[in-house]
């Protein structure tokens, strides 16, 4: 059951990076000022959050205002991270059905 564990491991990668992607955005956002839509780093970053941000629009009730989305996004990311980090590993690694011994041992040298 190593595949269980690897799409597990693949999630919480997928979260991590769509949390640092939207932080980016977020500090790109105040950094750049009015000319933010001018800069390729920020536009770059806005095609990665934009599915990320829509999805979250689409869930969310409408009277969440849109200025207001990429923090509810951010934070929907940083749930899920917690959820798995803190809920799913360790329940599905004191399963006998996964061996995470790959994932707690660190390789020694000497």
């Amino acid at each position: 059951m190593q595949t269980e564990l690897l799409l597990i491991v693949a999630t919480k990668a997928i979260a991590e990076l769509a949390g640092l992607f939207l932080l980016g955005r977020g500090l790109l956002y105040l950094l750049a000022g009015a000319k933010r839509d001018s800069n390729l780093f920020y536009q770059v970053l806005c095609i990665v959050t934009n599915p990320l941000i829509r999805f979250t629009r689409l869930i969310t009730p409408k009277m969440i205002i849109d200025a207001h989305i990429p923090y509810v996004a951010f934070l929907l990311v940083a749930w899920l991270w917690i959820l798995v980090v803190f809920w799913i590993i360790p329940d599905v690694c004191a399963s006998a059905s996964v061996d995470c011994a790959p994932l707690l041992e660190r390789k020694r040298e000497g």
